[in-house]
């Protein structure tokens, strides 16, 4: 694929990921509804992990999937649905599928709008080529192992103290409470 192609695109999925992510903030924000709120978190969420693989920051982008739209939404699903026992609304019978196309076609136009106006005003960012190994997981565990590696022991080390110190209270709670019965 050309080079010019392939900017071309980069800008087209930029724009279309970053329309995605303000219009599920806006109807995060606007839902009445709180699991719809919830689901358009999880779509704000992964759109802007689609930005960050934009951006060649593969780690930032996997604990974004992971750590927010993976486990803490399900908690936020959880307890929504453990507290709206009564609300069985389904997001799929609320929303059509044309206000989806349409909002969809209109994205993608407005990318095109946005582009060829960056392109004739010269407003387009020229990529730096040592930007190509900054946040990819190679460069941050070249970082924490080489530059950071005390600190990063030390972490661990602190960290299995506290899991055994933790064991061993629990443990000396349990004994004594065995005892005295």
């Amino acid at each position: 694929m050309p080079l010019n192609q392939k900017i071309r695109m980069e800008i087209y999925t930029f724009v279309l990921l970053a329309v995605l992510a303000i219009a599920s903030a806006l109807g995060m924000i606007l839902s009445k509804n709180t699991v719809n709120s919830a689901l358009l978190l999880v779509l704000n969420l992964l759109s802007v992990a689609g930005v960050y693989l934009l951006l060649q920051a593969q780690f930032l982008a996997l604990i974004q999937i992971l750590v927010y739209a993976g486990a803490i939404i399900v908690l936020f699903l959880f307890v929504i649905m453990l507290l709206n026992i009564d609300q069985e609304e389904s997001f799929f019978e609320k929303v059509r599928v044309k206000y989806i196309v349409a909002f969809l076609l209109g994205a993608v136009i407005l990318g095109q709008l946005l582009y060829s106006l960056g392109g004739v005003t010269d407003l387009l960012p020229e990529k730096s080529p040592d930007m190509a190994f900054a946040g990819t997981v190679e460069a941050l565990g070249d970082v924490l192992y080489t530059d950071y590696l005390f600190a990063f022991e030390m972490t661990a080390i602190l960290l299995t103290a506290a899991v055994v110190g933790a064991l061993m209270i629990a443990q000396y709670k349990k004994k004594k409470t065995d005892d005295s019965e």
